[in-house]
């Protein structure tokens, strides 16, 4: 039918969904790697076992969990690829096949958008006369699909797996630093309250919002699912003496 080529404009729209993308990697990657590290360590601390058992899982997590937040967020944005492309595919056979309906879709989006009469037929007609334009209407406002960059899906591997290698190290540092396990404990907890408080601040800063009510939030959610390991420790350690 037409020949879907880049332009300056789509460029610009990709190279926003990615900055957006970067962000939302970094925050899952970060904020998974050190909660579930914190979990793992105050639950060992808790059930009393030794620093060099503590160091040896928490590790261990790190590095499992490194690898698989970067293959999970290679996969599911590759997967969104694909449903936008093959999304993509199904608009354009519609354009080409059935154009009264695709037509009638674009008249009510305009109409929801406040446009009426003389008004929304004439923008109508334009947007019709620009297949581009219109495809680009229909996966927007009608699927409500954002495109994905083809480097996309490699981007979110590296970034999600480097942020939950850095998150993942942040609360094991004290038990380098220190062989009294509860000292370290308190330490990481910590370390791992002010990363958290960080990245929701962050957050805020590069979107919209109170940058302490951004950062608090994140550190309670964070801490809680944390200390969800401690009291499995301690049940644990009571219940079997482990």
């Amino acid at each position: 039918m037409f020949r879907i080529r880049p332009r300056s404009a789509e460029a610009e729209a990709e190279a926003h969904h990615a900055g957006s993308g970067m962000l939302s990697d970094f925050i899952l990657g970060s904020q998974d790697g050190l909660v579930n590290v914190l979990g793992i360590l105050l639950g060992l601390a808790s059930a009393e076992q030794s620093r060099g058992v503590i160091l040896i899982a928490t590790l261990a997590a790190l590095a499992a969990e490194t690898i698989s937040m970067g293959a999970v967020a290679y996969t599911s944005t590759r997967a969104r690829r694909q449903l936008y492309l093959s999304e993509q595919r199904k608009e354009l056979w519609e354009m080409e096949h059935i154009p009264d309906a695709e037509r009638a879709e674009v008249r009510e989006i305009l109409a929801n958008w406040g446009f009426e009469g003389e008004e929304r037929e004439k923008l109508l007609d334009q947007i019709v006369a620009k297949p581009k334009a219109m495809l680009d209407l229909m996966m927007a406002f009608e699927l409500h699909l954002a495109p994905v960059a083809p480097s996309q899906p490699a981007r979110s591997f590296m970034i999600v797996g480097l942020a939950t290698a850095v998150g993942s190290v942040i609360p094991v540092l004290p038990f380098l630093a220190t062989t009294n396990v509860l000292d370290a404990a308190i330490a990481a907890v910590v370390l791992a309250a002010a990363m958290l408080f960080a990245v929701g601040w962050y957050e805020a800063r590069t979107t919209v919002g109170s940058v302490w009510r951004s950062g608090l939030r994140m550190l309670v959610i964070g801490l809680a699912a944390g200390f969800a390991g401690y009291l499995v420790g301690i049940a644990i350690h009571g219940r079997f003496g482990v």
